[in-house]
């Protein structure tokens, strides 16, 4: 009887895109705090931004009498921030670098697999979020006495939903860039509005209606709306819920169309 054998690597192959996956977490996880600026910018920085806005006089009154007060309103606009920052400028600029200096390329050859280098990605820049987010609900909530979230389970939902729209925007953004500079310049430039209809500039619940309705179809609009929501003890409006789903399924469609690994 003859004895098949099995390549070693192709053994290694057929344990999967979760092969090596740990490993390559806690690699990813020890570049990200060597880079001092974007470690800060994406922990500390949605923490710094809301002890500056709640020292202002004006951000401890209510917006209505008996109302909340507009720092309670920013403290989920500053959450939506934190998905933002780290999916449309962390993620695409660290996918196309590698992809810029041949990294997926060569990890095709190798027994782990280039998804796996993206799945250690991925999770890196959830974790480095749970985080920030926690931080920020923390600090709200011993500096200004903002309320916890009302409805737990809501504001989980929400987080998730969002963190879905805004992470497959983001993966979007990797695949079509060509070097890590361009990555960081797109996600910068997409940003700004994002973050400008989540309510960053205006808050939504000041926002013209027009504008707000175009708010509520953008993914930080939607997002911030289903957080203030969840925030406030409601759940989330289906609505806001839907457009994330939307934005999620349509853009990770788009990104595992048009990724490209060299």
């Amino acid at each position: 009887m003859t004895t098949t054998m099995v390549p070693t690597t192709a053994r290694r192959r057929t344990r999967g895109p979760f092969a090596g996956l740990r490993a390559l977490t806690l690699s990813e996880s020890r570049l990200f705090a060597r880079d001092r600026v974007g470690a800060f910018f994406t922990l500390a920085f949605p923490t710094v931004l809301l002890l500056v806005l709640g020292l202002i006089p004006s951000f401890k009154e209510p917006l209505t009498p008996g109302g909340p007060r507009l720092i309670d309103v920013y403290t989920p606009i500053i959450v939506a921030m934190v998905l933002s920052t780290s999916a449309v400028q962390g993620l695409p600029a660290v996918v196309a670098t590698y992809r810029e200096q041949g990294v997926l390329r060569r990890m095709r050859t190798t027994p782990v697999r280039p998804q796996t280098l993206l799945l250690a990605i991925m999770a890196t820049m959830m974790g480095v979020t749970l985080v920030s987010t926690v931080l920020v609900l923390v600090v709200a909530r011993l500096a200004f006495g903002v309320p916890l979230p009302q409805s737990p389970l809501g504001y989980m939902v929400a987080l998730l939903f969002t963190g879905a729209a805004v992470y497959g925007l983001g993966l979007l953004v990797a695949a079509v860039a060509p070097s890590g500079r361009a990555g960081n310049a797109i996600g910068t430039v997409l940003f700004f509005p994002l973050m400008f209809f989540g309510g960053l500039w205006l808050p939504r619940d000041v926002m013209p209606e027009m504008l707000r309705t175009i708010s509520d179809y953008t993914p930080l609009g939607a997002g911030a709306g289903a957080l203030q929501a969840a925030a406030a003890g409601s759940w989330p409006q289906l609505l806001h819920l839907a457009v994330l789903a939307g934005w999620a399924v349509l853009t990770a469609a788009l990104a595992t169309r048009f990724f490209r690994w060299e």
